[in-house]
């Protein structure tokens, strides 16, 4: 029994040990070459913990050991849970800011982002109640009036109905605008080139939405449960979507049943879990991807004819088509996600493209 319960401490010890390799001046650190990366004071599963609190102004460059380091870039949960810290001071050296860094500091009233800050991790300002939006705009930058840093994190969810995303931005991040019910339209910068999992996940009041040219992909549950959105523009530059992206949408819900394409993709079979109609499916010339999770439990596909346009296949795109015997992949494609053909137990033969240079996880899994 002792023995049994040494192994369990031992296991134990990485959940409980120092995150940071030196503490300077009140601010915890690990090191990489010359980079240094702020970060928190220890981890116990499933919380970070650190005595962070007041006001914080990280240096852009540490000496420890004689070594002199540049602070790059703030850890992921690096203040999670800091509800003293009041104001927070981001030099210009730092490019990235990870998941959930700033999760749950209510007492946070006051940050200063630079235009340096390139990457926003997920769910990196929730919570943080004390925040205040610009008096400008009716949603939450990251820096402030003078130096608007490129990124937008959260809207105001309360009484928000039309927001302009900075013109600057290149990415919304996932869960961005999650829920906020009365947002009523959007726009949507040219710079941006990807629109995250989640982020208008539940925005019941958008009724439109056009997606500028530049945008590569859109992922899984963007738009999902938007209600009332009816009408969406799609450019030919989209060549991924993520599983679900509009499902719950009025303009999902209204199509007819069989293939619905979004853009120049085929985003799914509108009966999903149900025998499509047709067992053999020709997707239309001049399509560019198949969403994820296009044609998920479609058991009754036994046939699947992809033009030689398509170059991206999603994740689980086939997961579950039982019927389906075997498949030709064009030499077109050039990415196929995970998961694409798991569960396909009938499938005898596959032809792959020569342009696919990786295969993703369990794309074959239990193809017996």
């Amino acid at each position: 029994m002792k023995k049994v319960l040494s192994l369990i401490l031992v296991a134990l010890l990485p959940m409980l040990a120092n995150a940071y390799d030196a503490k300077i001046d009140g601010i915890y650190y690990n090191f990489s070459g010359d980079k240094a990366t702020v970060t928190y004071q220890r981890y116990d599963y499933p919380n970070y913990f650190s005595d962070y609190s007041g006001s914080v102004v990280i240096p852009e460059s540490v000496t420890y050991n004689g070594k002199t380091y540049s602070v790059t870039s703030i850890g992921v949960g690096a203040f999670s849970g800091c509800s003293d810290l009041t104001s927070i001071t981001i030099p210009n050296s730092v490019t990235s800011i990870g998941d959930g860094t700033f999760n749950d500091c209510s007492g946070l009233t006051s940050i200063t982002i630079p235009n340096t800050v390139t990457s926003i991790g997920g769910y990196a300002f929730q919570d943080c109640s004390s925040l205040q939006y610009n008096e400008y705009s009716n949603a939450y930058y990251l820096g402030n009036k003078e130096n608007p840093c490129i990124i937008l994190i959260k809207s105001k969810n309360t009484d928000i109905t039309i927001c302009d995303i900075n013109a600057s931005c290149k990415f919304i991040y996932y869960a961005a605008f999650r829920d906020c019910s009365r947002l009523t339209s959007i726009t949507i910068p040219n710079r941006v080139t990807s629109i995250g999992s989640n982020a208008f996940y539940g925005c019941k009041g958008l009724t439109s939405v056009t997606i500028p040219e530049g945008v590569a992909s859109i992922e899984r549950y963007t738009f999902y449960n938007c209600s009332g959105l009816t009408s969406i523009t799609i450019p030919n530059s989209v060549t991924s979507i993520g599983e679900s992206a509009f499902d719950g949408t009025a303009w999902f819900n209204n199509q007819p049943n069989g293939l619905v394409y979004a853009g120049r993709v085929a985003y799914k079979y509108r009966d999903k879990g149900i025998m499509p109609s047709e067992t053999e499916i020709t997707i239309q010339d001049g399509t560019i991807g198949i969403a994820d999770g296009a044609f998920s439990a479609c058991s009754g596909l036994t046939s699947i004819t992809i033009p030689n346009s398509v170059i991206n296949i999603g994740s689980s795109a086939f997961l579950g088509c039982s019927g389906l015997t075997s498949v030709s992949i064009p030499n077109s494609v050039a990415n196929i996600g995970g998961s694409a053909f798991k569960d396909c137990n009938g499938l005898t033969s596959i032809t792959i493209s020569n342009r696919v240079n990786s295969i993703s996880y369990a794309i074959f899994e239990d193809c017996i």
